[in-house]
């Protein structure tokens, strides 16, 4: 039996047991270094209906293109999301998947040391009692790989 378990063990993620977060709306995710926020045709459709504004208003106004795909564009000088007004998502409602599904990016999730490294830049990392069961994170993952 406990052979049986260590198998079973050695095949869970690390994270098995669920992680700590929960979203502070603190802005710091839509901050920083140059970057891109990608988005789908559901997505801008959604935003634009939201803002009031026609598709190919809000293409022009908050849209770039990066080889076959589409992102949100960024301030030009911090890089911050253009929607991102006094440290508060504009569009947290409707924001895309990307930002809907961090933390629980590839790059976060390969390792503990991944994880403790993201909540440096993350307040709702490992802050709150909050646990985000495995189940979430893998579907949150999964939202991510078929990027």
């Amino acid at each position: 039996m406990s052979q049986r378990l260590n198998i079973l063990e050695k095949d869970e993620p690390w994270y098995a047991s669920g992680l700590n977060f929960k979203c502070t709306e603190c802005g710091q995710c839509c901050t920083g270094s140059p970057g891109y926020t990608w988005v789908s045709d559901e997505e801008i459709i959604a935003m634009a209906a939201h803002l009031k504004l026609t598709i190919d208003e809000f293409s022009r106004k908050y849209l770039r293109k990066v080889g076959q795909r589409i992102s949100l564009l960024e301030h030009s000088t911090t890089f911050n999301c253009v929607f991102l007004k006094d440290k508060k998502c504009q569009i947290y409602a409707l924001r895309p998947k990307q930002c809907r599904t961090y933390p629980c990016w590839p790059q976060n999730l390969k390792s503990r040391e991944d994880w403790e490294n993201a909540a440096k830049y993350c307040e709702g990392i490992n802050r709150d009692s909050t646990t985000v069961p495995y189940s979430k994170i893998q579907e949150q993952l999964d939202i991510q790989l078929k990027n």
